[in-house]
């Protein structure tokens, strides 16, 4: 009997340390996990938990946009000048060829004085070269005539001393001083001749440089008298004035931008997007935006190349209706879809990301009582949730707050 008493109590001591004992180890590791390094203990209260899903992930971004007139022409003289005239102040409705600058420009005005003296002068001298021409021509003529006679009578005399010579009626010497007269005289003639053709090549070729001339300065003239017409700047399009930044007296150069014309015929929505999206931001994607409780569709018009400051441009067209009340300048924020809807591994975007990149994230274990630092791998994202490509299962948890605290752990303690 008091073997079975002592036995009982060596069983009970026994317990009572095996039970100590492990409590020593637990507290231990406890201790050891709380102190290592690569470990830390943080509130639970603090954290943002999420459940790793599966489900149709959403291919689009959030993005803001400006309204725009469709067409922006920009109002610019080709001529400089001062600005005497304002006829038109901004917001006023035009019409294609309207007024809207009158400039003056007094070296203008000297140049057109200059060019159509000079056209006066060069017509007076082609006006004074023509009858000096036709006086030398009529003074040809006349040679000319004066010259076939001379050769007529040469030749007609020549004939008859031929035959009286033959006839034996003259003497050998009058014959041939005949036949040599003839002979000089059509020898002057042909030369003359000639000489008349030269002139008369000279001349065409002459009056036709002064006509070509005086055609060119006639030209320049109208040219320059044509610039006098670009004192006034007007209106390229139908549409409204929305900006003119000119006062009176004040000198503008040729080129010099002064105002624009809205095309308000239609509108467009311009928005400037991160540069991450460029390579698959492309013509012919559609967005949507509700504006007074209905819904709009728009689509990409132009995908602009050039990234300034980590953005790019895209301009989007109504496709069918536009808002009733729509105006120049008003914003509009807007899902564009990059893709088709498509199941995958998604978890709700978070804080993390931003320390992160994506590249790991913090996975809680079964109890929930820890969470271990993992590499994933981010694909696709949309404003509510990331597409995990790689290093998640679903119905795993995750941490998805800010890690700026203990973003060079590998652990962490989660206590309540």
């Amino acid at each position: 009997m008091d073997r079975i008493i002592q036995k009982k109590k060596w069983k009970s001591r026994y317990t009572f340390y095996a039970l100590g004992g492990s409590l020593f180890v637990f507290a231990c590791i406890w201790l050891w996990a709380g102190t290592r390094s690569d470990a830390m203990k943080v509130s639970r209260k603090y954290q943002t938990v999420s459940q790793v899903k599966r489900d149709v992930f959403k291919d689009y971004i959030r993005i803001s946009g400006q309204v725009i007139p469709i067409q922006v022409v920009q109002l610019s003289p080709e001529e400089g000048g001062i600005v005497r005239d304002i006829v038109l102040e901004e917001g006023a409705k035009v019409r294609k060829g309207d007024v809207i600058l009158r400039l003056s420009n007094s070296n203008l005005d000297l140049q057109i004085l200059n060019a159509e003296a000079e056209l006066a002068e060069k017509q007076n001298l082609l006006r004074n070269t023509q009858i000096t021409m036709q006086q030398d021509l009529l003074n040809n003529r006349t040679e000319r005539i004066s010259l076939d006679l001379d050769v007529q009578r040469k030749k007609r005399n020549f004939e008859q001393n031929r035959r009286l010579y033959e006839e034996r009626l003259i003497s050998r010497e009058t014959y041939l001083q005949s036949r040599e007269d003839y002979d000089l005289v059509c020898r002057k003639h042909d030369l003359i001749v000639q000489r008349l053709r030269q002139d008369s090549i000279s001349r065409s070729v002459q009056m036709e440089q002064m006509e070509e001339n005086l055609t060119n300065m006639q030209q320049n003239v109208i040219a320059v008298r044509g610039r006098r017409e670009k004192l006034e700047l007007r209106s390229a399009i139908d549409g409204e004035l929305g900006l003119l930044d000119v006062e009176l007296g004040q000198s503008i150069a040729a080129g010099e931008k002064v105002g624009q014309i809205n095309d308000l015929s239609d509108f467009k929505i311009q928005s400037q997007l991160d540069e991450h999206y460029i390579d698959r931001v492309r013509t012919g994607l559609q967005a949507m935006f509700v504006r007074d409780g209905k819904t709009y569709q728009v689509s990409v018009r132009k995908v602009y190349p050039e990234v300034r400051g980590g953005k790019f441009r895209i301009d989007l067209v109504f496709v069918g209706e536009k808002p009733e009340k729509i105006r120049s300048g008003q914003t509009y924020d807007m899902n564009l879809e990059l893709g088709a809807p498509k199941e995958a591994v998604i978890i709700p975007r978070g804080t993390f990301f931003q320390t992160t990149g994506g590249n790991w994230i913090f996975v809680l274990d079964k109890e929930g009582n820890r969470a271990y630092r993992r590499n994933i791998r981010i694909g696709r994202q949309n404003p509510q949730c990331y597409e995990v490509e790689e290093g998640l299962e679903p119905g795993e948890e995750v941490i998805i707050s800010g890690y700026e605290a203990f973003k060079d752990k590998e652990m962490l303690i989660l206590k309540d």
